[in-house]
C-alpha cells in the first residue's frame, strides 16, 4: 500500500494505535500464574472496545485474537492453558483491522527473574528494530534495513531468523512489498517510495537461524532451528522523506 490521502493515513494511525495499546495492556498484565489464554482475552478486549477485529482471526482463522509465543516458540504461538512462569521469555504479536485498514506490532518481554543474557537479548532486540528503522527513508534501498540489522547482530554475536521477513501491510495484513528481509540479502534490489507502508520486524536470536513447525499437528506455532532464545520487535511504518512515520505507538 502507498498512502494517497490524509484519510487513509488517519485510519492507519488509528488501527496502529489500537494494536500498540493492546500490546501495552497485555504486557502490564504479564506475570507468573497468568495463562496465555487469559492474556489473549485481555488483548481481545482492547481490540473490541476500540471497534477493531483481530487480523489473524479475520484473515486466517487463527485460533486466538493475538499470537503469544513463549520461550522455545519463536512466532505464531496459540493462546491456551500454558501458565506463564518466572523467567519466561514471552513474545506478544498483535495485528488488527478497522475500517478496512490493518496494523501490526509486536514486542518481547522477559518475566523476572531472568538470566542476564536474556535481559540483554530483549534490550538488543529492541535496538535491532531501531537500527533497521533508521534506514527507512524515501529513495533509499530496502536492502539497507537488513544490512544494518545484520551488522548489528554480527557485532553483538547474535543470529537472525532468515525465513521470517518483514512485509507490506495496509489494506491487507500481508501485501506487497512481500518478504522484506531483515537480514543481509544481496538479491534485495527494491527502493523505498514515498508513502509505502510496511513492517520492520527483526527476529534476533542466541543461535537460531530458521523457524519451523514442530510436526506435532499444530500448523501455526513456529520454533527456532536450532532451538535458542529468540525475540521479535515490530512496528508498522510509512516511508517519508524525513524517515519512518511509526504507526504502532500507543501514545
Amino acid at each position: 500500500m502507498v498512502v494517497s490521502s490524509e484519510d487513509e493515513l488517519d485510519k492507519l494511525k488509528a488501527v496502529g494505535r489500537i494494536c500498540a495499546r493492546a500490546v501495552e495492556t497485555m504486557a502490564k498484565a504479564l506475570e507468573p500464574g497468568i495463562t496465555t489464554a487469559e492474556l489473549d482475552a485481555i488483548g481481545r478486549q482492547v481490540l473490541e472496545d476500540a471497534g477493531a477485529q483481530s487480523a489473524p482471526e479475520f484473515c486466517y482463522q487463527f485460533p486466538g485474537a493475538t499470537c503469544i509465543s513463549v520461550n522455545e516458540e519463536v512466532a505464531h504461538g496459540i493462546p491456551g492453558d500454558r501458565i506463564i512462569q518466572p523467567g519466561d521469555l514471552v513474545n506478544i504479536d498483535v495485528s488488527a483491522v478497522k475500517d478496512g485498514f490493518f496494523g501490526d506490532t509486536g514486542s518481547s518481554f522477559a518475566v523476572p527473574p531472568v538470566k542476564r543474557e536474556i535481559e540483554k537479548l530483549v534490550r538488543d532486540g529492541r535496538r535491532a528494530l531501531w537500527t533497521g528503522l533508521q534506514q527507512v527513508k524515501t529513495g533509499k534501498p530496502m536492502a539497507g534495513i537488513g544490512n544494518a540489522i545484520g551488522a548489528f547482530a554480527k557485532k553483538n554475536r547474535y543470529t537472525l531468523i532468515t525465513n521470517l521477513a518483514s512485509h507490506g501491510v495496509g489494506r491487507s495484513l500481508h501485501e506487497e512489498p512481500g518478504e522484506l528481509p531483515t537480514w543481509p540479502d544481496p538479491d534485495e534490489t527494491r527502493v523505498m517510495e514515498e508513502g509505502l507502508v510496511f513492517t520492520v520486524e527483526p527476529f534476533l536470536s542466541l543461535g537460531a537461524t530458521w523457524a519451523e513447525d514442530a510436526g506435532n499437528g499444530d500448523p501455526w506455532t513456529l520454533y527456532g532451528d536450532p532451538r535458542a532464545p529468540t525475540v521479535q520487535f515490530e512496528h508498522t511504518i510509512v516511508v517519508t522523506r524525513n524517515g519512518p512515520l511509526i504507526l504502532t505507538l500507543a501514545e
